[in-house]
């Protein structure tokens, strides 16, 4: 029988389940992955937003996962909120040595529009983290705080994830879903290759809480399983859609995903 791949989870605790690290444990699960966690805080939230968080320390964050990599190993890396520039640094540092492909989320926005991320924690991202990534998965107004300007357009979201992933020499899936519009397209920039394109009807709904985090832990499972980059970003936005549309209905705000209904392994 062959293993599953191994995926390891860097990011926030959801209490509610529907976003964080609990949303990459179903998702990974789901594909056909073993979900491996380093927790980097502690929150108290619900779909109608976050009450409460507890940082994690930074030597605490690193202990984590040097507790997986040093026994049971890793196929992809999936990197989600890292708040302040001491817990980057003390990632960056923990994963040193990986080869394994790495999807970074950088979580800088809250729904609110509320920047959660501070100038030095962009800095040290884009220093240290960007270059190592595989991906990086900004959805419109994370790109465009990471530009420094408005993109009110299409072509102005493609030529800012054009800029970010020359910058970086990393890959960029600029995400299209905060735009207006019918439909939500996505583009992924590799550096050196034409801009893919991926597009599909929106769907009506506000249960869609934790979308980002599914969707970048299901490009990593799918990396981890040797799948091609473009091919795993389709298939793992599928996967996303399927989950929104499966949807239970729970909480009074912007629901969870279904992520409990829907799975494909071939």
């Amino acid at each position: 029988m062959t293993p599953p791949p191994r995926i390891l989870s860097i990011a926030g605790s959801d209490s509610s389940g529907g976003a964080g690290i609990q949303a990459d444990i179903k998702t990974i699960t789901m594909l056909g992955g073993y979900a491996m966690t380093a927790v980097t805080a502690i929150t108290a939230q619900n779909t109608l937003g976050v009450q409460g968080i507890a940082p994690i320390a930074p030597e605490m964050v690193a202990q984590q996962i040097a507790s997986c990599l040093d026994d049971i190993g890793v196929d992809a890396v999936k990197i989600g909120m890292l708040a302040t520039p001491q817990v980057i640094a003390a990632v960056a540092a923990a994963l040193e040595s990986v080869d394994a492909p790495i999807v970074l989320d950088p979580v800088m926005i809250a729904t609110s529009g509320a920047v959660l991320v501070g100038p030095e924690a962009v800095q040290a991202l884009r220093a240290t983290l960007f270059p190592r990534a595989a991906l990086i998965t900004p959805n419109l107004p994370e790109l465009a705080h990471l530009a420094g300007r408005a993109l009110p357009s299409h072509d102005a979201m493609v030529e800012a994830a054009i800029e970010l992933a020359a910058a970086t020499g990393t890959a960029v899936l600029a995400k299209g879903g905060h735009a207006e519009g019918e439909s939500i397209t996505d583009v992924l920039i590799v550096p050196g290759e034409a801009p893919v394109s991926f597009t599909h009807a929106r769907i009506d709904t506000r249960h869609t809480h934790g979308t980002g985090c599914t969707l970048s832990s299901a490009i990593a499972t799918l990396l981890g399983r040797g799948e091609p980059l473009a091919v795993a970003v389709a298939r793992a936005r599928i996967y996303v859609r399927m989950a929104i549309e499966a949807a239970p209905g729970f909480g009074a705000g912007s629901g969870p995903l279904g992520h409990q209904r829907v799975g494909f392994r071939d």
